[in-house]
């Protein structure tokens, strides 16, 4: 059995949607599972020993309609007995379409007739714990697994020459594993829309040292180093002590071995915490107000997991206005999360998780 698995778009997303591959490696652990997605995210895909082949749609194939077709007639080659499309755009639509497979999977849109021959409506309210984004990639095993599914949670796989060259960044930059905690901020969003202000992080990264005495490193890349330097510099100088400021990774999978050695993730919803949950490392992370808490509050009924969302804080701004008003005028409405709150919240998460 060849099975082919697509997830375009986001990290976040490509990690999720792996738990759709675990469950068929323990269904149907001789089937060839192959994986399809953008470049940005081989990198949490590597590894995997439930991922026979990791296929890559390049920008430069999705853009010219001649090379998509032939990448298409290339994927229908590989006879695929099933394609599970959880992306579902038009691209994707026409390789699972030209794929050739018997079964062909995805949601259900008014036009998915034409594409699928096994489609799903997405749940709108959260079914379990696990979180809307966990659920609704689940509905499309279906086909496939009829027995309850209990394996929900995304695994990275690291290797041990990766995280024995994580270790030794740590000792070069005089963190010794174990000494004291070592908390990483994600002090930048995927977007500035999913960005928390940066004077106020460094209030919040002021609160965690106060009441942790932790190590702080920051999740950036060099082309971000100024913002980066202008959290630093909203910090207090007792704080500045604490942030060892030049270490970080440019390369995705050297960040994913660095962010296995750390004792907590701190900062804006996204990729970051996605990843931290699937190596198992504790989160607390801060959600845009625009973007729906249900889906992607995963694993939050776990003591290691917890986060803050406008909507929790005051729901009357949503029962005023639309998501898309809200995305708009998203630092009107970062100015609505009251700080003494967040840092209450982070304070009793400190206490809980030491417990």
């Amino acid at each position: 059995m060849k099975i082919l698995v697509i997830q375009q778009k986001r990290i976040g997303d490509v990690l999720t949607s792996t738990i759709i591959c675990n469950n068929l490696r323990t269904k149907y652990p001789d089937a060839v599972i192959d994986y399809m997605c953008y470049p940005n995210s081989v990198d949490v895909l590597k590894e995997n020993p439930n991922i026979d082949n990791i296929i890559i749609l390049t920008n430069k194939v999705r853009k010219s309609i001649p090379s998509l077709f032939q990448f298409i007639f290339q994927i229908r080659k590989k006879k695929y007995n099933a394609v599970i499309d959880v992306y579902c755009k038009l691209e994707t639509n026409l390789i699972t379409l030209f794929s050739g497979a018997k079964y062909k999977v995805s949601y259900h849109k008014w036009y998915s007739p034409i594409f699928y021959n096994h489609t799903y409506e997405r749940f709108d309210a959260v079914k379990s714990e696990h979180g809307l984004a966990i659920e609704n990639r689940l509905l499309l095993l279906k086909p496939f697994i009829s027995e309850k599914i209990t394996d929900v949670k995304p695994k990275i796989f690291l290797k041990e020459e990766e995280i024995t060259t994580a270790v030794q960044l740590l000792k070069d930059h005089n963190i010794t594993i174990g000494q004291k905690p070592l908390i990483m901020f994600g002090i930048l969003g995927s977007e500035v829309y999913k960005t928390y202000p940066l004077d106020k992080m460094a209030k919040i990264i002021d609160f965690t040292v106060e009441k942790t005495n932790a190590t702080i490193i920051f999740n950036y890349i060099p082309d971000q180093k100024e913002l980066a330097l202008e959290v630093y510099n909203n910090c207090s100088e007792e704080t500045k002590k604490n942030i060892v400021f030049d270490l970080y990774c440019t390369d995705l999978r050297a960040f994913l071995a660095l962010l296995s050695q750390c004792d907590m993730l701190i900062g804006n919803e996204g990729g970051a915490v996605n990843m931290a949950k699937a190596l198992d490392i504790p989160t607390f992370s801060i959600f845009t107000p625009s973007v729906r808490k249900e889906t992607w509050q995963l694993f939050e009924n776990e003591a290691k997991h917890t986060s803050i969302h406008l909507k929790d804080l005051k729901p009357e701004i949503y029962e005023q206005h639309t998501e898309q008003y809200i995305k708009e005028n998203t630092f009107q409405y970062y100015d609505e999360y009251p700080l003494p709150l967040m840092l209450e919240k982070l304070e009793t998460y400190f206490q809980e998780y030491k417990n």
